[in-house]
């Protein structure tokens, strides 16, 4: 790594003398503008927009414009003459618990090495500042602005994160914020255990960029003069689901399923569930449907239907042999008379 800035951290009457090295970088595949019909570099001139001529980088300075066409030019010198006390100094200004700085105000992040003789007061403020479980609060002056930021220990190294001013962040202004929306506690819940069941502890090093490797394999294999692989395709968005519940309900069950974890026996699966609230609207709407007069002959003949067995078996049991004498003998019936012939 090569040091980008060098100066000193002031702590009280203590000068730890150190070097700046930047503790980032991106890894995004940069292309050149380049001439599609044969390849050649786009290269573009600095020309003035009032003589039309080129211009060098030694001719160039800052102009801000104050409207109407008008512009102030500032030189190197007016900036050399603007009062940064903190040019080549990291003034600690206080230490405060890092729960208390907002991550948004985060900016760019620097490694601070000590230089020469000032590894020992170098680790004096290291250490200090893990026993303490604070962080500084200091400013600093980079590439001519002067900056705040935070002081912290990483892996055994003072980190410096630059932040934004408190006037450069934005205030959210949206619409829904002023709606009266109610969340249900059901939901809340169910929202909660799904937040449960995707709980983890954050690990980096499992997260890769996926895009940036496809990329990277196209360009590879354009090299190469071979075929372009194509990456695996990703899993479908499920479906929308019926409301709110069944999507909270079917999330929890593909994170479990995602687990291993299985539901408890007899317990209903959210997939399930949200199946059961897609059938039950159809038969509400096929009952609403079903005429009146049906609907009541089919109860009429379902009460009827006890007093017809009850007929059956009355008769079943006078045809019985033997039930004349239970019940007495019956009377023979009259013989008719034979008629009269003249």
């Amino acid at each position: 790594m090569r040091a980008i800035w060098k100066g000193a951290v002031s702590f009280g009457l203590v000068s730890i003398a150190v070097k700046l090295y930047s503790a980032t970088q991106e890894k995004d595949i940069r292309f050149h503008q380049v001439h599609r019909a044969d390849g050649g570099r786009i290269r573009y001139k600095r020309t003035c927009s009032v003589c039309g001529e080129e211009v060098n980088y030694d001719d160039i300075a800052k102009g801000y414009d104050i409207g109407g066409g008008e512009m102030v030019v500032l030189t190197d010198e007016d900036f050399a003459d603007l009062p940064l006390t903190t040019s080549h100094a990291i003034d600690v200004l206080e230490f405060v618990p890092a729960e208390q700085v907002d991550p948004i105000l985060y900016n760019k992040a620097y490694f601070l090495e000590p230089e020469g003789a000032a590894t020992k007061p170098y680790v004096l403020l290291r250490d200090a500042l893990v026993d303490a479980e604070r962080v500084a609060i200091v400013k600093v002056a980079l590439r001519q602005r002067e900056q705040l930021a935070t002081l912290r220990v990483r892996e055994g190294v003072l980190l410096l994160n630059t932040m934004l001013w408190p006037d450069e962040v934005r205030k959210p202004d949206f619409g829904f914020l002023d709606e009266d929306i109610t969340v249900r506690p059901p939901e809340l819940a169910m929202a909660s255990s799904l937040i449960d069941s995707m709980a983890g502890e954050f690990q980096p090093d499992v997260f890769t960029d996926d895009y940036r490797a496809a990329l990277q394999e196209v360009i590879d294999a354009k090299v190469e003069g071979r075929e372009v692989v194509a990456p695996e395709e990703v899993e479908e968005a499920p479906a929308a689901a019926v409301d709110l519940m069944a999507a909270l309900r079917a999330s929890v069950e593909r994170a479990r399923a995602a687990r291993g974890e299985q539901p408890e026996a007899g317990e209903p699966t959210p997939i399930s569930a949200a199946r059961s609230a897609q059938k039950a609207p159809a038969k509400k709407a096929a009952a609403k449907k079903a005429p009146a007069g049906k609907a009541a002959g089919k109860t009429t003949e379902k009460k009827a239907a006890p007093k017809k067995t009850a007929e059956r078996k009355t008769s079943a049991k006078k045809a019985e042999p033997g039930a004349e004498k239970k019940t007495g003998a019956r009377k023979a019936a009259p013989k008719k008379a034979p008629r009269k012939t003249a």
